[in-house]
């Protein structure tokens, strides 16, 4: 029988498939269909510190800021109490402790942060609640042209740094693939105490509206293409740090999976296939994981992680420059193109 447990953040699984990130692992329904379908853990959608920020600051004007404005009005505004008003931080929480009592696999929780108060406060509340684990999700665009490289990189190393004094807690940290030296800058988020890390988180590119000139929100999903981007750097990882490691972003597929495993991944996120093809999509992908498996005399998880990352591949320098001169050099311009 063939064996798909595997490990992450020192959680056991029953499989790598774990829904990351989504409208759909934001509600009970939802994340039971996901269970049912075979997802062997949920990653909470992300909490935002700004959205609590405005959250508390509109219910400070609402229940405590009633004698500004005239004295007739006031007398319509409701009497203050703050054990009925219910925030963001609240229903996240509480979803928490909802899902926790509903299901049978690991929730963990997901924490968008812009202030070092910010993440600790939120993520010992997390921990209160019962998260198994928390993913640290630093999404910051380094748009200033005066900060350097390594203090980006030192913001981050700060707030898991600050964070892990105050919980318990397994952290991942979710990062984008735009660092100047990747394997370094992990290397250094394991010394400050991160048990993982998930690669790579996608940076939504704003678009510009010809019509009205104004910058506006896009949302694309990914494809299995950018699953490949993802698959290099574990492969380079694996064997080199001490982590858990993640495969997020364009994992649509068995076979999109099964590379992620062999390059050396403990588990693979799944979001825009199961947004496109709901949660029966996690029952797909493992059965398609098991076929092939089975064909190929494989007899589980542990046995095929890593027996393709970079230090075992056969041809190592595929992984680098060499292998793109060689594509670059292999290209053929179409029939009656000019060379």
């Amino acid at each position: 029988m063939i064996d798909l447990s595997t490990e992450y953040l020192g959680l056991k699984l029953k499989n790598p498939l774990v829904p990351s990130s989504s409208p759909l692992t934001g509600t009970l329904d939802s994340a039971r269909e996901l269970e049912d379908a075979g997802a062997s853990a949920l990653i909470l959608p992300s909490l935002f510190e700004e959205s609590i920020l405005a959250s508390e600051a509109a219910a400070a004007r609402f229940l405590h800021e009633q004698d500004i404005g005239f004295g007739e009005a006031a007398s319509f505004l409701p009497v203050p109490d703050d054990a009925l008003y219910r925030s963001e931080l609240d229903e996240y929480l509480e979803h928490i402790q909802t899902l926790k009592s509903s299901l049978a696999i690991p929730v963990i929780a997901s924490l968008n942060g812009v202030s070092t108060q910010g993440w600790t406060r939120y993520g010992k509340q997390l921990q209160d609640a019962g998260a198994d684990a928390l993913e640290l999700n630093v999404y910051y665009v380094a748009a200033d042209v005066f900060e350097s490289g390594a203090e980006v990189e030192e913001r981050y190393i700060n707030v898991l740094s600050e964070l892990k004094q105050h919980v318990t807690l397994p952290i991942s940290m979710k990062l984008s693939s735009q660092f100047s030296s990747v394997g370094h800058f992990v290397r250094s988020l394991q010394e400050a105490g991160a048990q993982g890390v998930s690669l790579f988180n996608r940076f939504y590119q704003p678009d510009i509206d010809l019509l009205t000139r104004e910058v506006v929100p896009t949302l694309s999903l990914s494809s299995s293409y950018e699953s490949l981007l993802r698959v290099h750097w574990i492969a380079s990882l694996f064997g080199k740090v001490d982590l858990s490691l993640a495969v997020t972003g364009g994992i649509h597929t068995a076979a999109d999976a099964l590379k992620a495993l062999m390059a050396g991944a403990d588990v693979t996120h799944l979001c825009s296939v199961l947004l496109k093809q709901g949660p029966q999509a996690v029952a797909e992908i493992e059965q398609g994981i098991r076929e092939w498996m089975a064909e190929h005399e494989y007899a589980s998880v542990q046995q095929l992680k890593g027996s393709v990352c970079r230090d075992r591949a056969i041809d190592p320098s595929a992984y680098d420059r060499a292998n793109y001169v060689q594509v670059m050099q292999s290209h053929r311009s179409a029939r009656g193109v000019w060379r």
